[in-house]
């Protein structure tokens, strides 16, 4: 029988963070998952009360270190182990380089670079220890394509990447994996806030001519944190309808 793996997603209350829990939960009765949040509770509340028993919300600001000491602590208390984790926080603060504040670029680099690098670190020394692990970073297809007015977000995306890469080969030996998904558009509250002249616009650079779903998504995630993908490991994979 197959031990319970601990799954740690964070970002959990946007579309994808959701969809990657549902993912998990659905298929494999194996599975317990610790939604990180830090502020709005109710989606991931949901999950909770979908799946009795498999889900824990725990406390997470991926910008504090500290923060991450504790959930781990928390998670190894509990369930003993650290086996998955899905760093999917994120977030963009979108405006020309020449007029971007400060403020804008370190919190953009904070949230999307600093935290999957806080995250990775904490989780690679019981990984190592176990030697066994999966580490999926979510970043964007921006940190390919340059798009204008996102400097600090295409920045911080591709910093993913490259600590992606390094990672994967610092860990390889002790049969950790570390691999990155780059979406495109994808169907979630960020796209919906678009308006109809720009959302046009934006399905007109996807060759398959029309968006993706989160479960596209997840579903990749899914797969690369499964005991069939061991051989897979600093992999870059694009969900992005063939924009690039």
């Amino acid at each position: 029988m197959q031990s319970m793996r601990n799954i740690l997603i964070t970002g959990a209350n946007g579309g994808i963070g959701r969809s990657v829990a549902r993912e998990f939960l659905s298929n494999d009765f194996s599975d317990h998952i610790w939604l990180g949040i830090h502020s709005h509770r109710s989606a991931a509340e949901e999950i909770r009360e979908e799946f009795p028993g498999r889900v824990d919300l725990i406390e997470l600001d991926v910008t504090d270190p500290l923060s991450w000491d504790n959930s781990l602590n928390t998670i190894i208390k509990k369930g003993g182990s650290i086996d998955v984790l899905v760093n999917n926080a994120g977030g963009h603060e979108d405006s020309l380089l020449a007029t971007m504040s400060d403020d804008a670029w370190n919190r953009v680099i904070d949230m999307n670079l600093n935290g999957t690098f806080y995250g990775c670190r904490i989780v690679s020394k019981p990984m190592l220890a176990q030697r066994s692990g999966r580490i999926i970073n979510i970043a964007s297809l921006s940190a390919l394509s340059a798009p204008l007015g996102q400097a600090n977000y295409a920045a911080a995306k591709s910093g993913v990447l490259s600590l992606t890469r390094v990672l994967s080969r610092e860990l390889a030996r002790a049969g950790v994996t570390v691999n990155a998904i780059c979406p495109g558009y994808i169907e979630t509250e960020a796209l919906s806030q678009m308006d109809e002249r720009t959302r046009k616009a934006a399905l007109g650079n996807v060759p398959m001519r029309r968006f993706g779903r989160p479960e596209e998504v997840s579903t990749a995630v899914r797969f690369l944190a499964c005991s069939q993908a061991s051989y897979i490991t600093g992999s870059v994979i694009k969900i992005d309808g063939g924009i690039y």
